[in-house]
């Protein structure tokens, strides 16, 4: 059975590529320094987190140390006199905070061991050259015609996997390169099937594949020779680089940007494109597509490291494509890392951000149009199209492939079956991932949204207007309880009297008084309403004459 369900004996579990985040939350003043207090972080998950204390002396330390990578860091100056004082300790906070940001947020400096070791020292603090050289001489007790020449430190940038330089007794002029690996987190092999297949990779020819002259591994590591190029891979090319160089110097600063040639670039991306079309028809996982592992031979691109995915190490993109939940297979993975590689032959340096908005002037549209087809917004969000689609596009369509070497590279029917399953778990694995990954940005979206300060003013004009309403609807029910109330009181009273019959002419006084009222306004408004009142006053019921009436309601009967 290839897939174990419990972790084979030697695997690291600890995925190197998930990123760290730091803050700094607090700092605290003893006799002779300050000491802060960070919050790291691994991942989106608050829980995997952890406090760190570190004085300025240790982020002084570590900064002289990344001098290496050329780069103008923004450490906070050092400060003799007047360094307890509060303002300063919280100003220089601020700077040291901004400093963890930088170095986080670039992917070359947050994946070296150097900053691996400084955040999270209890998962970094063994000495990775020691355990590889420890292991390596291990081996050659049983195998005296290889001999260890120098280690060739730091010139990859994984923290678990060393190099040295080697050479053959009986043939000390040719130099050879060792690798030596820990398994990874996506190491789903059993142990049988995973040494079979790391001593199958020598039987592995191909025109674009970097030949591997020995191989072997136990049930913990593994450990790869091959020939050393002097000229060093595809990205000592662009950047211009010296192979034996750290990858830090190397790569993190190059003093001159400048993309290749056009037809460099279609020469390259052909033959890259053609071996992983290859190794996707034969079922074998790759995932590791980058410049540092394409071999330059003359003009001859090949690739390295086919020996990751079966040790189970994470990508060097795993931190750009596990945000994209459309790259979920091993082949796409590819497709998406061969966009990382194409933008790098292109302009000279790897992308600031993935998705890529907009892409600077190239060399033809027909870059532009694979660059789109791989890491634009639109890319990412609905898939990858497939390496033997990116071969029928116009920019690698009409390159001709000079080489008549045979590819040859057989995997047993067992074997076959067994990296299907371990693929299908890689997958699964980076499926979760992804999930997790989606469902954080989320739930940080709809809180960030939700505590904005336009969000914010938004709910306060709402929440009045709430109010407003709310008044208005109590004062009208209010009101219209209180118009039923005398409504219900009048309805229930009885029903007024018939009006009463016409009044008697009024005595000519009388009339004459009422005339003169009515004609002149000082009458009613003015001295004389007095003698208005005394008629009233004096008015006698006797001094009427009787009315009298012809009564027509009685019925008549003819």
């Amino acid at each position: 059975m290839a897939f174990m369900e419990k972790p084979p004996a030697g695997k690291v579990l600890l995925d190197d590529t998930v990123p760290l985040t730091a803050a700094i939350e607090a700092s605290q003043s003893l006799q002779s320094h300050t000491e802060y207090i960070i919050r790291v972080q691994r991942g989106i998950s608050v829980e995997n987190s952890w406090q760190i204390v570190r004085r300025y002396s240790d982020f002084d330390l570590l900064n002289n140390s990344l001098q290496i990578a050329g780069l103008s860091l923004p450490l906070p100056p050092k400060k003799l006199i007047g360094n307890m004082d509060r303002e300063f300790i919280a100003e220089r906070q601020k700077g040291l905070q901004n400093y963890l940001s930088v170095i986080t947020t670039n992917h070359i400096l947050s994946n070296c061991e150097l900053v691996k070791k400084f955040l999270d020292p209890n998962n970094y603090s063994a000495n990775y050259t020691e355990i590889a050289l420890q292991q390596v001489s291990m081996f050659f007790r049983s195998e005296p015609k290889w001999e260890v020449v120098e280690p060739l430190k730091d010139i990859g940038w994984r923290i678990r996997k060393k190099y040295f330089l080697m050479k053959i007794k009986n043939q000390p002029k040719e130099r050879l390169v060792l690798s030596w690996a820990d398994l990874g987190p996506d190491k789903y092999l059993s142990d049988k099937d995973f040494q079979c297949l790391i001593k199958l990779l020598p039987s592995c020819l191909h025109p674009y594949i970097y030949r591997v002259t020995f191989a072997t591994a136990n049930e913990s590591s593994a450990l790869l020779i091959r020939t050393f190029n002097e000229k060093g891979t595809l990205k000592d090319l662009i950047y211009k680089a010296k192979p034996k160089d750290p990858f830090l110097k190397k790569y993190c600063n190059p003093k001159k940007i400048q993309g290749l040639e056009l037809q460099q670039i279609k020469t390259y991306g052909r033959q890259i494109l053609e071996v992983l079309k290859f190794l996707h028809d034969k079922g074998f996982p790759y995932g590791h597509l980058h410049a540092s592992n394409v071999m330059l031979d003359g003009d001859t691109c090949r690739l390295l490291d086919l020996e990751n995915s079966l040790l189970g190490l994470p990508s060097f993109y795993r931190s750009y494509f596990s945000q994209f939940r459309k790259i979920n297979t091993l082949e796409s993975v590819d497709v998406h890392c061969f966009g990382h590689l194409l933008y790098e032959m292109t302009y000279g340096r790897p992308p600031d951000s993935v998705p890529v908005d907009s892409f600077p002037p190239a060399p033809s549209m027909a870059v532009v149009a694979v660059l789109e087809s791989t890491l634009s917004c639109e890319a990412c969000k609905n898939g990858m199209p497939s390496a033997s689609r990116l071969l029928q596009m116009p920019l690698f369509s009409d390159v001709l492939l000079t080489t008549s070497e045979k590819p040859q590279f057989k995997i047993p029917t067992k074997l076959k079956e067994a990296l299907r399953i371990a693929k299908e778990c890689i997958e699964k694995r980076l499926t979760e991932e992804q999930k997790q990954i989606h469902q954080h940005r989320r739930l940080t979206r709809a809180q960030s949204h939700h505590g904005s300060e336009e969000e914010r003013k938004k709910r306060k004009i709402l929440a009045r207007k709430k109010s407003k309403r709310s008044a208005v609807e109590n004062s009208e029910e209010h009101s219209a309880k209180y118009n039923n109330s005398n409504n219900s009181g009048i309805s229930a009273l009885p029903p007024p009297p018939p009006p009463p019959p016409p009044a008697a002419p009024l005595p000519p006084a009388s009339m004459e008084a009422e005339a003169s009222a009515q004609l002149s306004p000082q009458a009613v408004n003015g001295v004389s309403r007095g003698a208005l009142l005394s008629s009233i006053q004096n008015f006698q019921k006797g001094t009427l004459r009787k009315a009298e009436t012809c009564d027509h309601s009685a019925p008549k009967i003819g």
